[in-house]
């Protein structure tokens, strides 16, 4: 491995792309850590609710919403407005036929996914501004710096617009410097943003994971981090690794034949071929809508409960389905997690995947599944194909999503270490990971080197 990365290092054009990819990523890192001027301190001593809120999205959001930088929103709200322009591409025709127009479509997409953007960033900064002004002291005004108020005690104005506009500028920052990644660097710059934020918490999770840790036998009690747990807790991480990786990988390879024509005194096509399709179909999406989407009851419900007070009828009702929906250890959460992941798994798939579009594509290259007529047969077959193996992989998404909230919930482990367990940072660091790999394999291909993970059963996907 040494001597591969060594190869890596020893080709002038591959050594530039990674240095400018590792170069961007420090810059990345550096502004994560500069505090806006007016914030006293963060709210990652807050508690409760919210803090087990920010604590979930920083796993995939590539910030820290505990803490008020300037790159305090992160890659999200890009994210988010891509995602956004992805499912109205798929129902407003405009968008849809602008997809069509291959690069100069995509150019003009890409405009109007960082005009959103923008729209995106200072709307949910104003609110997070308005956030922090609420979230401590008697006056709401605990986090801010007293230097920077106004007479009545609130922020001034003018600070609220620079702060709005810093943290928007952020964000557009990343935006950019994910792009100069992609052009300049080597990997994907927004996946490469994540997992960098993902990787970061590591060593704080470390840290929390041997301080609190105690060298002798617990009987696995939860709250206590002793040793059977702890060996526990490696064996759970290699066998989730290992499922991600197996399942990330995993593909159904449907054999395809083209047809033979002729020209001339030549006979051409007839060749035999594979389309793969992937088992997670709708890789992290549906992790992150079900999360999302989760918390937001549990927060209304909550917060409707001490709205309505402790003498109304309806307090315990509200408080109570609170209560259950923020218990992630809880069988009814669960519950819910598990079928909302089903549920977008099929609604993403439904939206990335065309079956219609596929068979056109195969019938209008002269290429058909045997046993099965071009057009609608073909069709109806790919997507029962799509519907099958769509359940496995929605099957191991559960899986790997619920792995966090049962070592939470079970063994009372920070949610920082269990997180790492399984969920949306598992999956995005493993897929990254893979995606650079493959990157990097193909240059080193191309100069007739031997790939990272050649040798090693590296580029072989199992089939299903």
């Amino acid at each position: 491995m040494f001597e591969k990365l060594r190869i890596i290092f020893s080709i002038p054009e591959l050594r530039k792309k990674v240095m400018l990819t590792i170069g961007l990523l420090a810059i990345y890192r550096i502004g994560f850590h500069i505090p806006l001027p007016m914030i006293a301190t963060n709210i990652g001593d807050a508690g409760g609710t919210a803090s087990e809120f920010f604590e979930k999205i920083t796993l995939f959001a590539a910030s820290d919403l505990r803490e008020a930088t300037i790159f305090g929103l992160g890659i999200m709200p890009y994210i988010s407005a891509s995602i956004i322009f992805q499912l109205l591409g798929s129902v407003y025709k405009p968008l849809e036929e602008l997809k069509k127009e291959g690069e100069a479509g995509r150019k003009k997409l890409n405009e109007y996914t960082r005009y959103l953007t923008v729209l995106i960033c200072v709307v949910q900064s104003y609110m997070y501004l308005k956030f922090m002004l609420m979230s401590g002291g008697p006056s709401g005004n605990g986090d801010i710096n007293p230097n920077f108020m106004a007479a009545d005690g609130s922020l001034f104005w003018g600070w609220q617009f620079v702060a709005v506009l810093v943290m928007t500028c952020g964000t557009v920052f990343l935006m950019w410097l994910g792009e100069q990644i992609d052009e300049h660097g080597i990997g994907n710059g927004i996946s490469l943003l994540i997992m960098a934020g993902i990787l970061a918490q590591m060593p704080k999770a470390l840290y929390e994971l041997v301080r609190n840790m105690k060298t002798e036998l617990t009987g696995l009690s939860r709250g206590q981090i002793g040793i059977e747990t702890l060996v526990l807790l490696v064996v759970l991480f290699v066998g989730v690794v290992f499922g991600v990786v197996f399942i990330t990988l995993g593909q159904r390879k449907i054999p395809t034949q083209s047809a033979k024509f002729t020209r001339g005194r030549r006979v051409y096509g007839g060749t035999r071929q594979h389309l793969p399709l992937r088992i997670n179909q709708a890789g992290v999406m549906p992790i992150i809508f079900a999360s999302s989407l989760l918390i937001i009851p549990g927060m209304l419900m909550g917060g409707l409960a001490s709205f309505v007070g402790s003498e109304s009828a309806l307090f315990k009702p509200l408080n109570l389905i609170g209560l259950t929906l923020n218990d992630q250890g809880s069988f009814v959460f669960n519950l819910f997690y598990v079928v909302l992941i089903f549920f977008f798994c099929y609604f993403w798939t439904a939206i990335t995947f065309n079956p219609k579009e596929m068979s056109d594509n195969l019938r209008d290259s002269g290429t058909f599944i045997p046993g099965y007529r071009p057009g609608k047969r073909t069709t109806d077959y790919l997507e029962k194909v799509m519907v099958r193996i769509t359940y496995v992989g929605a099957a191991f998404l559960s899986i790997v999503a619920i792995v966090p909230t049962i070592v939470y919930g079970s063994l009372g482990v920070p949610y920082s270490i269990a997180g790492f367990y399984g969920g949306t940072g598992l999956l995005i660091a493993v897929s990254v990971a893979f995606d650079l790999v493959q990157k990097i394999d193909s240059h080193l291909v191309m100069r007739n080197y031997r790939g990272l993970l050649e040798g090693a059963g590296g580029g072989v996907s199992p089939v299903v």
